[in-house]
């Protein structure tokens, strides 16, 4: 397999059309699928462990004693994934039977966490819309508050905010509505929780310490295994109180782990050696973004001032569909091979969002080289889907 991007199979299986040329294939479909790097594996193997249940695994200490100093915190776990360190944010914050939080109704807690927080934990998830930011309107926010002293309602236990948000394309939520988030939140002493599985992106693109960044926070989930590139884990910091019912709350839901220091060694690499890269990603997903704008395809639409980090979010219109660009880029013509050549083709794998949007995610084993064969590979199929529609349109 090249080393331009990830296997050529997903999910256990060949992708269907595939020919077995050995064809390069650039994986583009998101950043948990990134591999440790041969160093990253040499630490791991070298690192020491113990019973983390016990609280013996020294690695693990190490990470997380690293991990709430970056952030800015008193303390951290570590814990299997983002998922779950969320829920258990949610759940350690939300301890009475009649709780609710707050979140964004694009967000990944709301949208991709099977809704965890109401199956499990019991919290009632109340919605306010997201802007195309990441942020939500705070006068709504506030007006969805509610106490105790209202019988009839659940009580707002907690806010909760991502960074960089997801679905709206990586971008990074401003300084300055954190800081009056926090300051309408204290008013009312409701907590916030920052869902930060790529908190390190947002901090790269501010130029800003992570401790400064969250410092508008009570508590903090980042992950290790997305650009980062650990192989597994996450860390939820906060205050020493609250990661003693974290603790807690982790091994009745299964996260308590043993000689775990094996996978906490992945993490502490990749504190200490990959953050500073992650611009790198940032600078490879413009690239692209770039690319794309320039065909000027009027069924093509790029938002570039919300291309900040490593995710890049592509809107179709008309009756081109993210599945027929997806599957289009799965595919090799015969026209492509005599324009491009064939040690200039390749397959690119992406993911559809919505019916009418694809994402791009880019991390540390896309090479220079699977970038600018993507990249050509895109600006290919953008100008043959404009070149369709072209037609269709002068036909009718």
């Amino acid at each position: 397999m090249s080393s331009y991007g990830i296997s050529m199979s997903a999910y256990g299986s060949p992708i269907e059309g595939y020919p077995l040329g050995g064809e390069i294939v650039v994986d583009l479909r998101s950043d948990t699928i990134s591999k440790p790097t041969p160093e990253m594996k040499n630490f791991m193997f070298n690192c020491e462990v113990g019973d983390d249940v016990y609280l013996e695994d020294p690695t693990c200490k190490e990470l997380q004693e690293k991990a709430a100093k970056l952030a800015g915190k008193e303390a951290a776990i570590f814990v299997p994934s983002g998922t779950m360190g969320n829920l258990i944010a949610i759940m350690a914050h939300c301890d009475r039977r009649d709780s609710e939080i707050i979140v964004g109704d694009c967000s990944h807690i709301m949208l991709w966490e099977q809704g965890g927080a109401s199956q499990i934990g019991r919290v009632l998830m109340r919605g306010v819309r997201n802007n195309k930011d990441g942020t939500f309107d705070l006068d709504d926010m506030e007006a969805k508050f509610s106490t105790a002293e209202n019988i009839h309602c659940a009580s707002t236990s907690l806010v909760c905010v991502e960074n960089t948000h997801n679905y709206c394309g990586g971008t990074v939520v401003p300084m300055h509505w954190l800081r009056e988030l926090k300051a309408r939140c204290q008013q009312h002493n409701i907590p916030i929780h920052m869902d930060g599985a790529r908190v390190f992106n947002a901090a790269i693109y501010l130029g800003l310490p992570l401790a400064e960044l969250l410092g508008s926070v009570d508590t903090v989930m980042f992950c290790l295994s997305k650009g980062l590139g650990a192989p597994v884990g996450s860390i939820l910091a906060g205050p020493e109180e609250f990661i003693q019912k974290a603790i807690r709350i982790r091994k009745v839901l299964g996260g308590g782990m043993r000689q775990v220091g094996y996978l906490a060694g992945a993490g502490l690499y990749a504190l200490d050696n990959h953050v500073d890269r992650l611009r790198q990603d940032h600078d490879q997903t413009r690239i692209i973004a770039q690319a794309i704008n320039k065909m000027k395809c009027p069924f093509i639409e790029i938002d570039l001032s919300n291309v900040q980090t490593n995710i890049l979010v592509v809107n179709f219109r008309g009756n081109i569909t993210a599945e027929m660009f997806r599957q289009r880029l799965l595919t090799i013509t015969d026209e492509e091979l005599t324009v491009l050549g064939r040690n200039n083709v390749c397959y690119v794998r992406v993911s559809s969002l919505t019916e009418h949007t694809i994402r791009i995610v880019l991390y540390l084993n896309v090479t220079v080289e699977g970038i600018k064969l993507a990249t050509q590979k895109i600006a290919f199929v953008v100008k043959e889907f404009g070149c369709k529609m072209n037609k269709r349109m002068k036909v009718n």
